[in-house]
């Protein structure tokens, strides 16, 4: 082969190399934006559906809150104390009120259908598996499964004999108070103290948990807003 069909060959040769290796570096490219893109794109949704899960964890740390005020109320009322009646109402209600855990989890599924690895960082990668494996999965079992936590059926039919034949009512079927004093029995009286500290023991118990949630929802809030910025 003489030089100048070498050095056609060769010149040749090198731009199809060139030109491929271009490709090659351009799809790496396209597919490199598009995985930024995505993994930005699922982080927002996932933000998003932790402030909406901030909410729903605020309202029910405040529910289990009113129950330990009820908890106090009718500790009063069992023991003839001295109680404000106009309140009877909101602390019959919030007595026994169960809770369910609303969890906003359509990001992170978004984010399973595409891979975990999308999210570059590690760090950031496992807050969010640790909060939608671990701490939503065990708080969702705490509040609906957890036999303990079941107020309403656990306690309701006992407290409700005792307690609510000496109710008053008005002529709508509203409460408006209640005969004190209960002349409760021994026997009953202990019952009725011993739901009450057991509901308080496990309410106590729930909010200490709903407040690692929280701070480790508030965590996860500010380490997306970082890697997003």
């Amino acid at each position: 082969m003489d030089r100048g069909r070498w050095s056609k060959f060769a010149f040749e040769f090198l731009s199809i190399f060139v030109a491929v290796i271009s490709a090659f570096a351009l799809n790496n490219w396209n597919d490199h934006r598009k995985d930024n893109v995505a993994e930005h794109n699922i982080l927002e949704e996932i933000s998003n559906g932790l402030e909406k899960d901030i909410k729903d964890t605020e309202q029910n740390i405040m529910g289990h809150k009113y129950g330990l005020m009820a908890c106090q109320y009718w500790r009063k009322v069992i023991n003839d104390q001295v109680i404000n009646s106009d309140s009877i109402q909101f602390h019959y209600f919030n007595l026994l009120r169960d809770f369910i855990s609303l969890q906003n989890t359509s990001g992170y599924e978004n984010l399973k259908s595409r891979g975990l690895e999308l999210i570059k960082n590690d760090s950031l990668r496992t807050s969010i598996i640790s909060l939608y494996e671990y701490d939503y999965k065990t708080l969702k079992t705490l509040e609906e499964d957890y036999f303990e936590m079941q107020f309403h059926e656990n306690y309701f039919k006992e407290f409700n004999e005792l307690i609510a034949p000496n109710f008053q009512f008005d002529i709508n079927g509203n409460i408006l108070g209640i005969k004190m004093p209960l002349h409760l029995n021994r026997s009953d009286k202990n019952k009725l103290l011993s739901y009450l500290w057991k509901i308080e023991s496990n309410r106590n118990f729930t909010l200490q948990y709903y407040q690692i949630i929280e701070t480790n929802i508030q965590a996860l809030i500010k380490k997306i807003e970082k890697e997003i910025q």
